[in-house]
């Protein structure tokens, strides 16, 4: 279930601020239409957008996106006062998953009143101020194009917070059937937690040309198409150099030999928690780990070559754990400071675009890009009008075979299955995957069940609702539609755990040791009505901007009525309930998001002790299991002499409360060292904890 537009908005993800601003400033609101394309998987049309602007001065703009059998289609109106903001705004439709949207600004007597299906508020229209919509088409945001060339390095302000602000990073002039284009690549600051990049024209009336999310869509003026990708190439070199200056910001080498005294080192295989003890470092990997504090000579073993040291961290009693591993991320190249600043060292990114993926994972190795480690999982979906566009999209067994092989000589240690994949070839394909060494994991392919992907040879299935719909479904259920989420949400509710067709379900996944991947923080969404905070983001949110707190609150499900969010958060509760009957019966579970980085594995690991277990299990499940199960445990997932040194110092102990995972001090990655106080400030998020930091070494003559 990789995030999506609208959605990702609503949690102030990354790509939907960046699609919110690719629009039209109209010259002077001249009378015409001007239309945009929204692309996917090199140039396949997923959406559009068209805008007329009447004599009357009144803009109109239908909008509609469609990928993966989800995606928004809205209708929306405005009109703009002489100083260029909102005089009155108004949008209606559904959202992403199906929730009715309804939200509008009205200005009287200098006074601007907004109000959506999630909150509303009044403020003085002053200054040209702007409203900013939270499920307004892209089109909403062409007056602040015009705003910013006006106001400069004022920036403009926003209602109801914040001030957007923006520089040029990039020239280009395009050329077709004697038409120019002179473009400007805007990179745009002050909503959510990192930069927006934008293509503007540059003439008497600068509109924005296109809108690209790197990897995963193009929105572009219609006729312009084939400019995309070149495009795209610029604006990729131009993203990177700011993500090398945000990485040179935040990361500390750690050359030589560290020693890290005073801990209580969490064992991430057994579940427990050691006596104070010490671990000394060197060049990115662990080379010893014993009990005492070393730096006052309380050690055993061999003897410690002080003179060496180049560096030292005293714990203060605090926890020591191997640093936290993501079982379930699509990530960015932006997505790296929340991951890092959480202690996330590494993720398992379930379904990207192929050469984004190989671009981020070299970045990363070559320590240009901040960020956690990636072990990459193939994703492979079948074609349909509602596939998902991500890794490769086949029709036949032999395209099945194709992109396995390529991702066995990329080395990815496992593939994931979609949900339009043939089910005619899955076993065969399950088969060549396991020939070839890769494990194989994924949603469950339409018209199958889950019990039908494990009888096929799955090692793993992702997302509590595909296991759901193994009790729910018949042969024409159509899973690729909405209804794989508004299913469980009517009808988990009524399942009965404890008859034999769900003991017997449960007792198979355990003598297959099927892996299950359960994601339960990202379907908070299920629940949640319009203007309620999001459970997935309560514990944290006043740490959070304004506007990213505002986004907590909208509701993205259909929930009509009070019976009906009590069923669904009835079926959601059952949900949580059944991972913890899972890993009670020797299922292996493993914490992944889908979701907002780092903040969602938080609430992932607080669910599983929600459901039964311990906090140290719940541990587990985000260190030991996924190394174990990502096939990367010779190195990473626990505090042993020979791995990688990728650890984190907790200000708590997680072990005894869940909840102290969030505060975080240190996160040492290799020979690199991060303060997560200094991450989240930078990002415009309240710190968690105080730094605990290295400390220099005194060199003697």
């Amino acid at each position: 279930m990789r995030q999506f537009p609208s959605r990702a908005r609503a949690r102030f993800c990354f790509f939907f601020a960046l699609i919110a601003l690719a629009a039209s400033a109209m010259p002077a609101l001249a009378a015409e239409t001007l239309r945009y394309v929204i692309l996917v998987d090199g140039g396949k049309q997923a959406g559009h957008q068209t805008t007329e602007v009447g004599d009357d001065g009144i803009v109109r703009t239908e909008f509609i996106f469609k990928d993966n059998g989800r995606g928004p289609e809205l209708k929306e109106s405005y009109r703009l006062a002489p100083d260029g903001s909102f005089a009155d705004y108004q949008v209606k439709g559904t959202s992403t998953f199906g929730a009715p949207v309804d939200e509008s600004w009205r200005v009287k007597d200098g006074v601007g009143r907004w109000k959506t299906t999630s909150d509303g508020g009044t403020a003085p229209q002053k200054d040209g101020a702007l409203y900013w919509s939270l499920a307004g088409t892209p089109q909403s945001y062409a007056p602040m194009l015009a705003a910013l060339a006006r106001r400069g390095n004022a920036g403009v302000p926003l209602i109801p917070s914040g001030t957007l602000k923006s520089r040029v990073v990039d020239e280009v002039t395009l050329t077709r059937g004697g038409q120019a284009r002179h473009l400007r690549l805007l990179v745009l600051t002050g909503v959510g937690f990192t930069p927006m990049f934008v293509w503007s024209t540059t003439d008497e009336h600068p509109r924005i040309f296109a809108s690209i999310v790197p990897g995963f869509m193009q929105m572009i003026e219609a006729g312009w198409e084939q400019d995309a990708a070149g495009l795209e190439v610029r604006q990729k070199t131009a993203e990177a150099k700011a993500l090398v200056d945000f990485n040179n910001r935040l990361s500390h080498g750690i050359p030589g030999t560290t020693l890290i005294h005073d801990v209580r080192i969490f064992d991430s295989e057994k579940g427990t928690l050691s006596v104070p003890s010490s671990v000394l470092i060197r060049d990115g990997r662990i080379l010893r780990v014993g009990e005492g504090s070393w730096a006052t000579g309380d050690h055993v073993g061999a003897a410690l070559d002080t003179a060496s040291i180049v560096r030292t961290l005293d714990g203060g009693g605090r926890v020591l754990m191997p640093g936290l591993f993501d079982a379930h991320a699509h990530t960015t190249r932006w997505n790296g400071g929340l991951d890092v600043a959480a202690g996330v060292t590494s993720i398992r990114d379930m379904g990207n675009d192929n050469e984004t993926l190989q671009q981020i994972m070299a970045e990363e190795r070559a320590g240009t890009l901040l960020g956690a480690r990636v072990v990459p999982a193939g994703f492979l979906e079948g074609e349909s009008p509602m596939s998902a566009r991500n890794g490769f999209v086949v029709k036949d067994l032999d395209g099945a075979k194709k992109a396995i092989d390529w991702y066995a000589a990329h080395k990815y240690p496992q593939i994931k299955i979609y949900n339009s994949f043939p089910k005619a070839i899955l076993k065969d394909t399950v088969a060549y995957a396991h020939e070839k060494g890769l494990r194989v994991s994924g949603h469950i392919p339409v018209y199958l069940r889950a019990q039908d992907a494990v009888d096929a040879g799955y090692d793993e299935i992702q997302h509590i609702n595909q296991l759901m719909l193994n009790f729910l479904v018949d042969d024409k259920t159509d899973t690729r539609t909405l209804e794989r989420f508004y299913l469980p949400a009517r009808k988990v509710a009524d399942l009965d755990f404890d008859s034999a067709p769900v003991r017997d379900f449960v007792e198979l996944l355990a003598k297959k040791q099927i892996v299950i991947d359960p994601t339960l923080a990202t379907f908070d969404f299920l629940r949640q009505r319009p203007g309620q905070m999001s459970q997935a983001f309560a514990a944290v949110a006043d740490h959070m901007p304004p506007d990213v707190q505002r986004g907590f609150r909208v509701a993205e499900f259909d929930i009509p009525d009070d019976a009906t969010a009590a069923r669904y958060d009835k079926s959601y509760l059952k949900m949580v309930e059944f991972v913890g009957r899972m890993q009670r019966a020797g299922v292996p579970i493993v914490a992944g998001t889908d979701n907002l980085p780092g903040f969602t594995l938080q609430r992932e690991l607080q669910l599983y002790v929600d459901a039964g277990m311990t906090p140290a299990q719940a541990l587990q499940t985000a260190t030991w299991n996924p190394a174990k199960y990502a096939r990367v445990s010779g190195d990473r997932g626990s505090i042993v002499v020979g791995k990688r040194a990728d650890l984190i110092l907790v200000d708590g102990d997680p072990t005894r409360d869940i909840a102290d995972i969030r505060k975080v001090a240190t996160v040492i990655k290799g020979d690199t060292v991060y303060y997560p106080a200094e991450v989240y400030r930078e990002l415009g998020i309240k710190p968690f904890a105080e730094p605990v930091k290295l400390v220099e070494s005194l060199k003697k003559d």
